[in-house]
């Protein structure tokens, strides 16, 4: 199939300690024209604050559709001026790419380089703190307006401007928005969570975040989730 889409913004930001008594972030990133040094572990200019749950070869490359700031406007009016793209920390702002039309393992060109969608996104309190929105990361969740991460496959320059577009696609059988949902499905069908599981594409942590729901009366509590 063809898909492809123009790169509206790019985002990168650095640690800051944003909140009184509370973890650094670099979820407030700042808007860049580009070009913008892309490798293993995302762009150079960029930067995670905590690594253990942020950041890495399966976190590189965060991308938010655009086209979800206007749901978010309309369910809370009193802060719509705050979404706009590049609100939610996302490093890529689109138009046409969501988590409906995409599926796991889809490889893009990205400028020179080539990425690859491996999971999805798991809100957490940074995203309240930074709005200031006690709800949106449990919206978030039950919406599966996540946005969603790359690997990179192969280095290299973008700019916004560039076109992104779709290479190959070995799994059009689960598309993302289903795999956003069955990550946070505490009822998942078993066998549904060992086919993810078992899918190399997926990043490790949610390989291994599948492979305990195959297991006969496990739970998971969505709350330990959101403080990741």
């Amino acid at each position: 199939m063809t898909l492809s889409a123009r790169i509206t913004g790019l985002y990168v930001g650095k640690s800051e300690h944003l909140w009184q008594d509370k973890a650094p972030s670099a979820i407030r990133k700042k808007y860049q024209e580009g070009p913008l040094e892309l490798n293993e572990l995302g762009f150079l200019e960029d930067e995670q604050a905590d690594l253990k749950v942020h950041g890495g070869p399966e976190k590189a490359v965060h991308h938010y559709a655009s086209e979800h700031y206007a749901t978010w406007a309309s369910e809370y009016p009193e802060q719509a001026h705050l979404f706009k793209p590049g609100a939610v920390g996302e490093n890529i702002a689109t138009e046409g790419l969501t988590e409906r039309n995409l599926c796991l393992g889809d490889v893009f060109t990205f400028g020179t380089a080539r990425i690859q969608i491996c999971q999805g996104r798991q809100p957490c309190w940074k995203l309240v703190s930074h709005t200031g929105i006690s709800s949106l990361a449990m919206r978030f969740q039950k919406t599966g307006f996540t946005g969603w991460y790359y690997r990179v496959l192969e280095d290299g320059r973008v700019s916004v401007g560039d076109t992104m577009t779709l290479l190959v696609r070995p799994h059009e059988d689960l598309v993302l928005a289903d795999v956003i949902a069955a990550r946070f499905n505490p009822r998942l069908d078993p066998a549904l969570a060992q086919k993810l599981a078992d899918t190399p594409e997926l990043s490790g942590n949610w390989r291994k975040a599948f492979l305990k729901k195959t297991q006969a009366g496990y739970t998971e509590n969505t709350d330990k989730r959101l403080k990741g």
